[in-house]
């Protein structure tokens, strides 16, 4: 064999070779260990958000402190996910995943070990920098060692443990935090990271491209970074210190002038980050779409209906946990069946338009819930609507990515990736906002309407007002108190309010999402 021909010969350790190692069954060991990495990512995701309140408590941290735990895990998340296409590119499949691993594994170590708030934020930068590398690389593995009529399938099996850790995270940290400490939450997915490096060195290939690696484009990276950030910041900020308060506006402008230059700049250099040509085809621009939509609602229900029947219902951490448990475990059921529908028929037609349908649908119901709403009533709704985010899941990534050309396949799992969790991001901040501006609308009407020819207030005020004076306290002060209560309860009734309102946006935008995903009726052809 020549030089040259030795230099363009596959490594020993590329997807041929291993097929031929381990035969049919490789395909799923493939699945299994890129299926491990996600777990541990995705518990991190997690199960670190019941430990607020014990590290806000051991640091003495403010709430704009502890949110920085939140925004920048999603923000490094968000920005790394197009980073992960060129490191598979330039490094190969096995070096990539290891070595983010191991990354992920020290941000673990440093946040359970950390001494002070700054190394706490610091550490999830890193593990959700890391984090945002690996889940694109997952759908690589799938979509390069399956066929096209098996890829549903297989990322029906998936997403089994990528749904289970999110179901069980809240649960298992919130018994860990009460039983041990907070600093034990960060120790949780070591196993499975030790685990995935132990499989992926030895069933992921190197890297197969011969030649040169191909440039980097940090500049698209920064500019998507300081876009993310300044986004999130005006997001986070802007209730609480006004929409027109120097500096929400500030990032604001930041953000969209950081936004526009990095569209621009991905237009003109020879190496994008993102190929933005990916969106004149009408299938995967659709798709994008519906990621998007897909975020906002997965992360905006997980962020929404724990605070409810914590907050409106009085339940515990523990039990708020327990409710999200039902419809996790049903996910992983149909996420395979779902996948193997995939297969079959139109992805639009019977899973992603369905799914969207019937989150919806759980959407509503949840917007009539109240305080009389039994624990197993809301868990019902829950598990509806997990059904119809399994359906979806599947179906978009087979959809969307199957009708790219090969080259584009990295570029676009990582940029539907991406989708997904700016989704996320930007969902949970802007439900945050309209929760408690609604909220804040419907205290304003109650108020309104509490006066003297208001005869439920009086008679209310009297009840209570007597009450108290039988128990021996002075009449004004007697008065008083009844007034006290009687905000009290205004606000608890105009809190309920704002969650039903909140939880009715939530399946309006996926009824809306109905008309991105009738662009993937028919595949569309690569540009």
């Amino acid at each position: 064999m020549t030089s040259e021909a030795a230099r363009n010969a596959p490594p020993a350790a590329s997807t041929e070779h291993l097929v031929a190692r381990y035969g049919a069954s490789y395909r799923w060991l493939a699945t299994l260990t890129v299926m491990v990495g996600t777990i541990a990512t995705v518990l991190s995701s997690t199960i670190v958000n019941v430990a607020l309140p014990d590290m806000m408590g051991a640091f003495g941290m403010g709430q704009d402190k502890a949110q920085l735990l939140s925004t920048g895990f999603l923000a490094a998340m968000t920005a790394t996910m197009l980073l992960s296409a060129w490191m598979v590119d330039a490094l190969g499949q096995r070096f990539t995943y290891v070595a983010t691993l191991l990354a992920f594994l020290g941000g673990s170590v440093i946040g359970g070990l950390a001494p002070s708030e700054g190394v706490l934020v610091l550490a999830r930068i890193l593990q959700g920098a890391t984090a945002g590398l690996l889940q694109p690389l997952a759908m690589q593995v799938i979509f390069r060692v399956f066929p096209s009529d098996k890829r549903g399938a297989a990322m029906g099996v998936y997403g089994i443990g990528v749904v289970l850790a999110p179901a069980l995270g809240p649960v298992l940290g919130g018994l860990f935090v009460d039983t041990f400490s907070w600093r034990y939450v960060f120790f949780m997915p070591l196993p499975f990271c030790v685990l995935g490096i132990l499989l992926g060195t030895v069933f992921l290939p190197e890297r197969e491209q011969a030649g040169p690696m191909r440039p980097f484009d940090w500049i698209g990276l920064g500019l998507l970074a300081f876009f993310l950030l300044t986004l999130l910041d005006g997001l986070t900020h802007g209730q609480r210190d006004g929409w027109g308060s120097d500096r929400v506006v500030i990032a604001f402008a930041a953000a969209l002038a950081s936004g526009a230059a990095f569209l621009a700049w991905e237009l003109r250099t020879p190496a994008p980050m993102l190929n933005l040509a990916m969106f004149a085809n009408r299938s995967f621009a659709g798709a994008a779409i519906v990621s998007f939509i897909f975020g906002a609602g997965i992360f905006g229900t997980t962020y929404l209906i724990p605070l409810f029947v914590q907050i409106v219902q009085g339940y515990t951490a523990t039990r708020s946990g327990l409710l999200l448990m039902p419809g996790g475990l049903v996910m992983g059921i149909m996420f395979p069946l779902a996948g193997r529908l995939t297969d079959r028929v139109p992805a639009y037609a019977t899973t992603i338009m369905a799914g969207l349908g019937i989150f919806a649908v759980s959407s509503f119901l949840m917007a009539a819930a109240d305080t009389q709403t039994s624990f197993w009533q809301f868990a019902w709704w829950v598990v509806l609507g997990r059904i119809g985010l399994s359906f979806i899941m599947p179906g978009l990534s087979a959809g969307a990515l199957t009708a790219l050309p090969p080259h584009l396949i990295g570029q676009g799992s990582g940029a539907l990736n991406f989708a997904r969790q700016l989704g996320g991001a930007i969902g949970v901040n802007l439900l945050s906002v309209h929760l408690e501006r609604r909220t804040q609308l419907h205290v304003s009407g109650f108020t309104a309407a509490q006066d003297a020819a208001n005869g439920t207030t009086t008679e209310l005020l009297g009840g209570v007002g007597g009450l108290l004076a039988q128990a021996g306290l002075p009449e004004a002060q007697a008065a008083a108190n009844a007034t006290s209560y009687l905000g009290q309860v205004i606000h608890a009734q105009a809190n309920m309010l704002g969650y039903r309102d909140s939880f009715f946006i939530v399946g309006i935008i996926f009824v809306v999402g109905l008309l991105p995903a009738l662009l993937m009726a028919r595949p569309g052809r690569g540009r």
